[in-house]
C-alpha cells in the first residue's frame, strides 16, 4: 500500500461519513466494542447529548486512501472538562493564572464513558505506527488552525508512543471459566466469601426480585422507567439533570438494543431500581444506575453481582464497571491500568505535563500494587 496517499479529514458530524463505510471497517476488524459503533455515536449527536450547547462539538477524524475510508477516530471540540474522567481541571486553572485559554481543546474519547477500548481505528493493511505519526501531525496542525490549547487521547487500549502519557487505575472483573457464582466465590478467602454471601442474602431477605431484560426485548415502558432512574441519580448527586437526554435512550431502544442489558429490582411488584449495561462479544460494561430510595446492598447486587451472574451464564470474559470505586476490590474486581495521552501547544505547559506524567507514574504503580494486595482471593 502506498502510504503517501493517506488523506486525513475532520468532519463536524458523524453523518458526514457514510454509516456503511464506518461499520464495514469495524466489521473487517471484528470490533464489536459498543461505544465506537456508528449508531452509538450518532445517537449522542442526534439526541443533542453532544452538541455546541453541551460543550461537546463533534470533530471526528477520517482517514482515506484515495476515496476509500481506511480509518477513523472520534473527536470532539470541548469547552469544559466534564464527562471525561481523566481530570485536567488543575491544568485549566494553571492556564488561567497565566492569562491563557485552555478551552477550547480537542478530545478523542467516548463522551461520558470512562471505558477503555479502541479509539484510533485503522485498516490492518496500513502500518499502525505510520498512521499514528500522521494523526499526531494532523492534530497538531488542526490545533494551530483552530486555536485549540491541545489534544487529549483518553482511555485507548494502548497509549500513543509519540506523546506524553498518564496512567490511571480502574477495577475490572475477569471470568476465569467460572461455572457459577458459587464457583467464583470458592476462590475467595473464607471471610471475604461470607461477606459477599451476606450482602446477597440481605437483598433477598428484603424481598427484592431481580430481572434481566435484554435490550431487544425491553418495552418502551422499560426504557422510560430506566431513564427516570438515570435522572434520579444525577438529581441526588449533583442537583442537575444527567448528560444524556431522553431521546438518547429512545435511540438506544430503536437502533442499539442488541448491545444493551437492563437489570431491574422490584419490591412488592413495584420496580424500585435499575441498572443499564452495554455489551459486546466479550465484555459487559456497567454504565448507569438509579433507584427511588437507598436499600441495603441493592446497588452492589444490581451493578456487580447481577453482571457477574450474567457473564458466567453467557460466557462473557470481562466486566468494565467504569471509573473509580475501591469498594469493587472486595468484590473480586482487579486493578488494571488505564492510559491517556496529552499534547499541549504551549511549549512550557507541554513540558510540564510530560514531567507530571513521569512523576505521577510511580505513585500510580504503588497504588495499583496495594490494591492488588487487597484482593479477596486466596493467595
Amino acid at each position: 500500500m502506498n502510504q503517501a496517499e493517506l488523506n486525513i479529514r475532520f468532519i463536524n458530524s458523524i453523518h458526514q461519513c457514510p454509516r456503511e463505510d464506518w461499520q464495514a471497517l469495524l466489521n473487517r476488524l471484528e470490533i464489536s466494542y459498543p461505544f465506537i459503533q456508528f449508531d452509538y455515536l450518532a445517537a449522542l449527536e442526534d439526541s443533542y447529548s453532544c452538541s455546541a450547547k453541551t460543550g461537546w462539538i463533534p470533530k471526528h477524524c477520517l482517514i482515506f486512501q484515495a476515496d476509500q475510508l481506511v480509518g477513523f477516530m472520534p473527536c470532539y471540540e470541548k469547552h469544559h472538562s466534564y464527562g471525561e474522567y481523566v481530570f485536567d481541571h488543575q491544568w485549566a486553572q494553571a492556564y488561567q493564572q497565566y492569562d491563557l485559554h485552555y478551552y477550547p481543546k480537542l478530545l478523542t474519547a467516548i463522551p461520558f464513558t470512562p471505558c477503555a477500548g479502541p479509539r484510533l481505528i485503522v485498516d490492518n493493511a496500513i502500518d499502525q505506527a505510520y498512521v499514528e505519526d500522521k494523526i499526531v501531525q494532523s492534530i497538531q496542525q488542526l490545533c494551530n488552525t483552530e486555536q485549540y490549547s491541545g489534544w487529549h487521547f483518553l482511555f485507548p487500549q494502548q497509549a500513543l508512543k509519540q506523546l506524553p502519557s498518564r496512567l490511571g487505575v480502574q477495577f475490572h472483573w475477569y471470568n476465569k471459566n467460572y461455572q457459577s457464582f458459587d464457583d467464583f466465590l470458592s476462590y475467595f478467602t473464607s471471610r471475604k466469601r461470607k461477606g459477599i454471601l451476606k450482602e446477597r442474602r440481605k437483598v433477598e431477605e428484603q424481598g427484592f426480585a431481580l430481572h434481566h431484560i435484554e435490550g431487544s426485548e425491553a418495552t418502551t415502558k422499560d426504557w422510560q422507567c430506566f431513564y427516570h432512574f438515570y435522572q434520579l441519580t444525577y438529581a441526588k448527586r449533583s442537583g442537575h439533570s444527567g448528560y444524556l437526554t431522553e431521546s438518547f435512550f429512545k435511540q438506544m431502544a430503536d437502533k442499539f438494543s442488541h448491545h444493551c442489558l437492563l437489570v431491574f429490582a422490584s419490591l412488592n411488584d413495584k420496580t424500585v431500581a435499575g441498572a443499564l449495561y452495554f455489551k459486546d462479544d466479550d465484555s459487559l460494561y456497567g454504565r448507569y444506575w438509579g433507584c427511588y430510595e437507598e436499600f441495603d446492598f441493592l446497588h452492589f447486587e444490581c451493578c456487580y453481582y447481577q453482571g457477574i451472574d450474567y457473564c458466567i451464564k453467557h460466557k462473557l470474559k470481562h466486566i468494565d464497571a467504569g471509573a473509580q470505586g475501591e469498594h469493587k476490590i472486595a468484590r473480586g474486581f482487579e486493578p488494571i491500568y488505564t492510559h491517556s495521552n496529552h499534547y499541549l501547544q504551549h511549549p512550557g505547559f507541554y513540558e510540564a505535563v510530560q514531567n507530571f506524567g513521569e512523576e505521577e507514574k510511580p505513585h500510580i504503580e504503588i497504588y495499583k500494587n496495594n490494591c492488588s494486595d487487597s484482593l479477596p482471593f486466596k493467595k
